[in-house]
C-alpha cells in the first residue's frame, strides 16, 4: 500500500473541504433581505448551508485524524479489533478506522 499516495489524497481533500467550509461560512453570515418572503427563503438556505457545513466539518475532522494516524504509524489498523484494514477499503475510504467486518 502506498501510504504517501493516500496521504497526498487526504491532504488534497482536506484542502478542498477547508476551502468549501470557508465559502459556506461566508455565505451564512451575509445579511438577509428586507423582504419577508425572501427572508424566509434565505433562512431555509441558511439551514441547508448549516447542515452542509456540519458535514464538511465532520469530514475535515476525520481526515485530520487519518493524517495523524499516518504520522504516528497507526494508519490502516482497525480501531475495534486491531486487525489490518484491507488496502482496497483504504483506497475507497482512506479516512476509515474500521475493517469491513467491524464496520458492519
Amino acid at each position: 500500500m502506498d501510504i504517501q499516495a493516500i496521504k497526498d489524497k487526504l491532504s488534497a481533500e482536506l484542502e478542498s473541504l477547508t476551502s468549501r467550509l470557508s465559502h459556506i461560512e461566508k455565505d451564512v453570515i451575509q445579511a438577509h433581505s428586507s423582504d419577508s418572503a425572501e427572508q424566509a427563503q434565505e433562512r431555509e438556505n441558511d439551514e441547508v448551508l448549516d447542515e452542509i457545513g456540519n458535514e464538511t466539518l465532520h469530514s475535515i475532522e476525520q481526515i485530520k485524524a487519518a493524517l495523524k494516524r499516518i504520522d504516528e504509524g497507526e494508519y490502516g489498523i482497525c480501531e475495534s479489533c486491531g486487525d489490518e484494514i484491507a488496502p482496497e477499503r483504504l483506497l475507497i475510504l482512506p479516512e476509515t478506522t474500521f475493517c469491513v467486518k467491524c464496520a458492519e
